[in-house]
């Protein structure tokens, strides 16, 4: 089975890397093509355009002037060890075997509003640049309508390499709303996370964040081979509810006394 996630706003580009292994994102020539445009733009203009505060369109503005290829161990770091959010959190990439990211490296995908689909080893350099993003270029007013096909075609292509037709989507719905499902080989399996609250189940974005970066950790390392063994998962207290659950949607639930701080 293929895994899609999504990217972090957070990066951490200082910590030690555990491996020096790499590989070079394959869609670079389409990156370089934003990133073009974004050099045009102001920080002002990245302001307003990616809501985000001054300081942060600063930041931005010269990462993007600073972007160049080729990348290089020097100038760049592998996504997975780049990316430092929530789910990267509940993936804990940095303490995987060697032997879980080479299976990751065929098997977990990262969903990218600059990069279209980065595997974990694939160099990448600094960027703010998410999916939902408003930004015109000639393919169109939107990062979605910029990739198109591209990021489903390759998603296919991933898929035939492992030759599997069961795709398990951990993205949030605006990086995989990049994804064409009718143009997608693949059943899609998507996992939701519940937690207990008050009495209620229901999904809360910390904890259901986390859980989908622990449940592609399950996957690197348990590698399952179907949809009834992805029902096992069970990493942070979590269970399967098979009652609230269909053929394409896994419902996990927490009770309260599971969660942890």
């Amino acid at each position: 089975m293929l895994v899609v996630i999504s990217p972090a706003k957070n990066l951490d580009y200082d910590s030690v890397l555990p491996t020096t292994q790499y590989s070079q994102p394959r869609l670079l020539g389409r990156a370089q093509q934003l990133i073009d445009k974004c050099q045009t733009l102001t920080p002002l203009q990245l302001s307003q355009l990616m809501k985000i505060s001054d300081k942060l369109a600063g930041l931005n503005a010269a990462r993007f002037a600073e972007w160049q290829q080729p990348f290089t161990p020097e100038n760049a770091r592998p996504a997975i060890y780049a990316f430092d959010g929530d789910v990267y959190s509940g993936l804990a990439a940095e303490k995987l075997s060697e032997e879980a990211i080479s299976y990751a490296q065929e098997h977990l995908r990262i969903l990218s509003g600059l990069y279209g689909v980065l595997r974990p080893l694939d160099l990448m350099q600094p960027y703010r640049l998410e999916m939902g993003t408003k930004l015109a270029t000639p393919f169109g007013n939107n990062l979605y309508e910029f990739w198109g096909n591209e990021i489903t075609e390759l998603l296919n292509q991933d898929l035939a390499a492992i030759d599997s037709d069961l795709l398990v989507n951990l993205a949030s719905q605006e990086y995989f709303s990049s994804v064409k499902p009718a143009n997608l080989n693949a059943t899609i399996i998507t996992p939701v996370f519940k937690d207990e609250k008050n009495g209620q189940y229901k999904v809360i974005s910390f904890w259901a964040k986390k859980a989908r970066g622990m449940m592609a950790r399950f996957i690197m390392n348990e590698r399952p081979q179907s949809v009834a063994d992805l029902r096992q998962f069970n990493s942070g207290g979590y269970r399967f509810n098979a009652d609230e659950s269909t053929a394409t949607e896994l419902v996990f639930y927490r009770a309260e006394r599971d969660q942890q701080s």
